[in-house]
C-alpha cells in the first residue's frame, strides 16, 4: 500500500480493514469457502469422521498391529490360538513354487482344509498342482495365560510378519472354535474405501471433486427450462417444446395414447404435476419412452444436422446428476460426523447448522482431537447468526449474494479470528441490512470493542450513530467543499452541531414525503414465482412509477427481482439472457417496456484505464475542446492525442498508466510512479496544450463540481457532467480509476449515464439494487430527485431497498417476509406506503410508520 499523506499517526494498533467490495464472480466460490467454515469442516471430517459402508451401514475400520495384540492378550487363560496369514498367490507362480518359497523363508507348516500340514509333506504329494482350497501360513502359536503379556513384543513381531506376508490381512484362530480376521486395509463388505483427508472433501482439488462436473456442480446438459418453457401448459397443449412439429409429435402421441393405462394427467398443467408424475415424464415407463430416451435418440442420430441443431437448442447449464450440485465425489458422503455427511451439513441453513454443532456429542478422544476445530466453526457460525445471515447455506454460490450479504460475510471471516488490541475499520457494514437486523450487527461491533479492540466505522445509519461512543462528522459538503471536521463528539453533540448531519438528525432538514403518489395505469404481473424460498408469489410491478421491493434480509427480494423478473423480461424483450428462476408466467403491459437495465453495484470497469468521465461520454467532448486549441492545431494534435489509451499523446514508457509495474516472482507486484511522465500519463508536448491555464492532466484531476464551473461555457461537456453532480457524485475526480469506486458510487455513475441520455423515446425499466449504499441523508435526497427525473422521461424504476427514507417516497411497495430464509418468501404486502405502515406483521411497516408519522 502507498504511504498515507499525513505528518504522523500516534498510537496505531495492528489494523484490519473490511472494504465495501463486491465478491468474486467465480462459480467455485461459496459462502462456506468465503467464511473459511468449509475449510474447518474438511479438517473435522478428515480427523474425526467415521466412514460407513453403504451396504451394511457399519463403520469401516482399519486394524493396526496393536489391535491384534490386544485381542490375543484379552483371551481367557488356557485359550490356545494360532496366528495365520492367507497365502497370497502371485501370477505365474504355481502352488508348488509358492510352498518352496515359504520353506526358503523359514516357514514349516500351512493350514489347509481346517488342518495343519507340514510343507515338506505337501510337496511330496502328486496332487499338489490341483489344490483349490485356501492355504494359510502358520506364523505363530500362543496359549493365553499370565506369562503371555511379557511376550507382547514377540506377538507384535509375529502379527507384523503375518500382515507383510498376506499384504494386509492376518487371522487369529481360537483352536477348535472360530476364526477372527483382521485387516489393515480400509475395506468392508467387499468394498475398498478411501481414507479421509482434507483434500478428499475439497471440490477445488481433483482428488475430492466430482469426476462428472469437475467440482462445478453443474454440467452442460439438457435444460429443463428450455424443454418446458411454459409450465402453465399441459402435455396435451404442447408444453414440451421439443415434441412439436410433424415428426416429433409422434413422441407426444405415444404418451397421449397410452396415458390412460397408467393414469397420467395429460390435461393438467406441468406446474401442477406431482413430483412422481413429473419424473415419469422424463424417465418414461413400459408404455411410453420419456424425454431422457428422446434426447438419447437425438444424440444417437447427431450425424444429421437437424438433430444436432435441435440438441443445441435445448442444451444449458444443469445440475450434475452424480453429485446433485454438491460438487464433491460420491464416496465422500460415506464419511459422517454425528450421523451427517459433509454434503448434508453444507445444504443446511446456517441457523440449523449452528443448532447441529451446539448439540454435537463426540467421544472423549474425538473431542480432544476436534476441540479447536469445533471452536473455530462455532465462532464463525455465531457471528453469521449475529449479523443476520442465518438463512444462508454454506453451499450458496458467492456470486448470487447481494452486496450487503457479501460485506457481512467478509465481516464474519475477519471477526471469526477474535483478535484483541487491534484496529477494525469497517466501511458501511450496515449495507443491505433491514433496520430490524441492524441491532444484531451493533451487538457484534460492541462485543469487538469490549474485547479490547478499537472499532472505526464509516457509516450513515442513524441507529449506528446513536450506538457510537464518539462521532467525527466530516464536511460541510462533498469534494472540494468538504474535507473538514465540522463536528466531533457524542451523538447529542453531533445532533446539536451546525452541520448537514446535525440538521437531518434534529429534523431541521428532512426528505419530504411526496404530496401525492403517481397513479398506476400500466403494470407487469408475475405469477407463480417459486425459486429458492419464494412461496408461489403473484406480484404486480407498476410501470412509470417508483416501485420499492423491501423486506428483511433473506426474505427473497434478490431472488424475485434479479433472478426471476430481470432474466424473464430480458428474454422476452431481447430473446436472450440467463435462465430465469421458476415462475408460471409474466404478463401485463409489456409494450410499455422497450428495454430493461440492471443498475447493480458491480464495478463499471476493472481496468485502471476506466474512469467516470469516460463512462458518461464526457471525455470525448473534453478531448475535442483541447484539440481545437491554437497550439494543438500548430502541432497537428487530434482528439486522440489527448487520450492515454492510444499511441501519439500518451507516455510510451508507462503506456499511459502513469506507473510502472515491477513483477516480483514470489511477492506481490510493485507499482512505481513512471519517472518519465511523473505519473501524468501524457507526453510533455501534449501537456503544454492548455485551456484556461489547465492541461489535460490537471483537468482529469478536477472533481466533477470543479469541472462544472471550469467548463461552464461548453454546453456539451456540462450536459454530460451534470448528471454526475445530480446523483451526488460531484466530489469524485474526472480521471479517478473506476476500480477505486465503491459499489454505491459505481451504481450512481451508471445512473448518471442513463440520465445523460436525455428524453429517449424508448421507455426503459431500471432495476436498482440497494442504491442508497454509501449515501448520506442529503445524498439520498439528490438520488430521489434523479429517480423523479427518469420517471418524468417515461421510464419505470424498481428498487431493492431497506432504507425507510426511500420506501416512504415510493409510489408502490412490495414487502416480502415476514422473516428470512425458510420463514420468508411470502408476499406480506403490496400497495401504497401509507397502507404498509398499518400492517402489524410487517417489520418494514413498523419502521415506516415512525418515518411517516414524523
Amino acid at each position: 500500500l502507498d504511504k498515507p499523506d499525513v505528518d504522523y499517526i500516534e498510537g496505531l494498533c495492528p489494523a484490519i480493514a473490511i472494504e465495501q467490495k463486491m465478491t468474486t464472480r467465480t462459480s467455485r466460490s461459496t459462502v462456506g469457502s468465503l467464511t473459511e467454515i468449509y475449510d474447518y469442516l474438511k479438517l473435522l471430517f478428515a480427523r474425526v469422521g467415521k466412514t460407513h459402508s453403504p451396504i451394511s451401514g457399519n463403520v469401516v475400520k482399519k486394524q493396526e498391529v496393536h489391535d491384534v495384540v490386544d485381542f490375543i492378550l484379552a483371551r481367557e487363560e488356557g485359550t490356545k490360538m494360532q496366528l495365520l496369514a492367507p497365502l497370497k498367490g502371485h501370477k505365474g507362480r504355481s502352488y508348488k513354487e509358492e510352498l518352496e518359497l515359504l520353506l526358503q523363508k523359514g516357514f514349516t507348516r500351512v493350514w489347509l482344509a481346517g488342518e495343519l500340514h507340514r510343507i515338506e509333506d505337501l510337496l511330496a504329494e502328486s496332487t499338489l498342482g490341483f489344490l483349490k482350497e485356501d492355504v494359510r501360513i502358520l506364523i505363530d502359536r500362543f496359549v493365553a495365560g499370565p506369562g503371555l503379556e511379557s511376550q507382547a513384543k514377540r506377538i507384535a513381531d509375529s502379527v507384523q510378519t503375518a500382515i507383510f506376508e498376506s499384504e494386509g490381512v492376518c487371522i487369529v484362530e481360537i483352536v477348535g472354535q472360530e476364526l477372527y480376521t483382521f485387516s489393515n486395509r480400509f475395506e468392508l463388505d467387499g468394498m475398498a474405501f478411501e481414507e479421509p483427508t482434507p483434500d478428499f472433501f475439497s471440490y477445488n482439488n481433483p482428488f475430492g471433486a466430482c469426476q462428472h462436473c469437475e467440482g462445478f456442480g453443474t454440467i452442460i446438459g439438457i435444460d429443463e427450462g428450455l424443454v418446458i418453457p411454459d409450465r402453465s401448459l399441459s402435455v396435451y397443449e404442447d408444453a414440451i417444446a421439443c415434441w412439436k412439429g410433424e415428426k416429433m409429435q409422434e413422441w407426444k402421441h405415444q404418451l397421449v395414447k397410452t396415458a390412460i393405462q397408467f393414469d397420467f394427467p395429460i390435461h393438467r398443467a406441468i406446474k401442477d404435476l406431482t413430483e412422481e408424475e413429473y419424473r415419469l415424464l422424463w424417465e418414461g415407463n413400459s408404455y411410453f419412452e420419456g424425454l431422457n430416451t428422446f434426447f438419447k435418440y437425438l444424440e444417437a442420430n447427431a450425424y444429421k444436422i437437424q438433430y444436432r441443431v435441435m440438441l443445441a437448442r435445448y442444451r444449458g447449464r444443469t445440475q450434475c446428476p452424480d453429485c446433485k450440485g454438491t460438487r464433491i465425489r460420491k464416496d465422500a458422503n460415506y464419511v459422517k460426523v454425528g450421523r451427517c455427511s459433509i454434503t448434508e451439513l453444507v445444504l443446511l441453513p446456517i441457523d440449523e447448522l449452528h443448532g447441529f454443532f451446539s448439540k454435537l456429542k463426540l467421544n472423549a478422544f474425538d473431542n480432544q482431537v476436534a476441540g479447536r476445530i469445533l471452536q473455530e466453526i462455532n465462532n464463525r457460525l455465531q457471528v453469521m447468526m449475529d449479523v443476520g445471515l442465518g438463512y444462508l447455506s454454506l453451499n450458496r454460490l458467492s456470486n448470487s449474494l447481494s452486496g450487503g450479504e457479501t460485506q457481512r460475510i467478509n465481516l464474519t471471516r475477519t471477526l471469526g479470528s477474535n483478535l484483541t488490541s487491534s484496529l477494525y475499520i469497517l466501511d458501511e457494514p450496515s449495507i443491505g441490512l433491514h433496520p430490524r437486523d441492524t441491532q444484531r450487527l451493533l451487538r457484534v461491533l460492541l462485543q469487538l470493542r469490549d474485547l479490547g479492540n478499537t472499532v472505526v466505522v464509516i457509516e450513515h445509519d442513524e441507529e449506528v450513530m446513536r450506538a457510537a461512543d464518539y462521532i467525527i462528522d466530516i464536511g460541510p459538503e462533498a469534494g472540494i467543499y468538504g474535507g473538514k471536521v465540522v463536528a466531533e463528539g457524542t451523538f447529542d453533540e453531533i445532533m446539536a452541531a451546525d452541520s448537514l448531519t446535525g440538521k437531518y438528525l434534529r429534523e431541521e432538514l428532512t426528505i419530504p414525503v411526496p404530496p401525492q403518489r403517481r397513479p398506476v395505469h400500466y403494470s407487469l404481473q408475475l405469477t407463480g414465482a417459486s425459486q429458492h424460498n419464494l412461496k408461489r408469489l403473484d406480484v404486480t410491478f407498476p410501470l412509470r412509477c417508483l416501485t420499492v421491493v423491501t423486506g428483511v434480509s433473506g426474505s427473497g427480494k434478490t431472488t424475485l427481482v434479479k433472478q426471476i423478473l430481470y432474466p424473464a423480461l430480458s428474454r422476452l424483450l431481447h430473446g436472450h439472457g440467463d435462465q430465469p428462476g421458476m415462475f408460471d408466467e409474466l404478463t401485463g403491459d409489456l409494450k410499455e417496456v422497450a428495454a430493461i437495465e440492471m443498475v447493480d453495484q458491480n464495478p463499471i470497469g476493472k481496468s485502471s484505464r476506466s474512469n467516470p468521465v469516460t463512462y458518461v461520454k464526457a471525455f470525448d467532448a473534453i478531448r475535442d475542446l483541447f484539440a481545437q486549441q491554437q497550439i494543438s492545431r500548430l502541432r497537428g494534435f487530434k482528439p486522440k492525442h489527448f487520450s492515454f489509451n492510444v499511441e501519439g499523446g500518451r507516455c510510451e514508457e508507462c503506456k499511459g498508466e502513469g506507473e510502472i509495474t515491477v513483477e516480483m516472482q514470489f511477492l506481490a507486484d510493485i507499482h512505481l510512479t513512471c519517472e518519465v511522465c511523473e505519473g501524468k500519463r501524457f507526453r510533455d508536448e501534449v501537456l503544454e496544450v492548455t485551456y484556461n491555464g489547465k492541461n489535460i492532466f490537471e483537468v482529469l484531476e478536477m472533481s466533477v463540481d470543479e469541472a462544472l464551473r471550469f467548463f461552464c461555457k461548453h454546453k456539451e461537456i456540462m450536459y454530460r457532467l451534470q448528471p454526475l453532480a445530480d446523483v451526488g457524485l460531484g466530489y469524485i475526480k474526472l480521471g479517478q480509476s473506476s476500480s477505486t469506486l465503491s459499489g454505491g458510487e459505481a451504481q450512481r455513475v451508471k445512473l448518471a449515464f442513463f440520465l445523460g441520455k436525455g428524453n429517449s423515446t424508448a421507455r426503459h425499466l431500471f432495476i436498482f439494487d440497494e442504491p442508497t449504499t454509501g449515501l448520506h441523508f442529503h445524498d439520498i435526497s439528490k438520488l430521489l430527485r434523479a429517480f423523479d427525473a427518469l420517471i418524468a422521461q417515461g421510464h419505470s424504476i424498481i428498487v431493492i431497498e431497506h432504507n425507510p427514507e426511500v420506501i416512504k417516497c415510493a409510489d408502490w411497495v412490495i414487502d416480502l417476509g415476514p422473516d428470512g430464509g425458510k420463514g420468508g418468501g411470502r408476499l406480506v404486502f403490496e400497495g401504497r406506503p401509507e397502507a404498509l405502515a398499518e400492517v402489524t406483521e410487517s417489520y418494514t411497516g413498523q419502521f415506516l410508520k415512525q418515518k411517516l408519522s414524523a
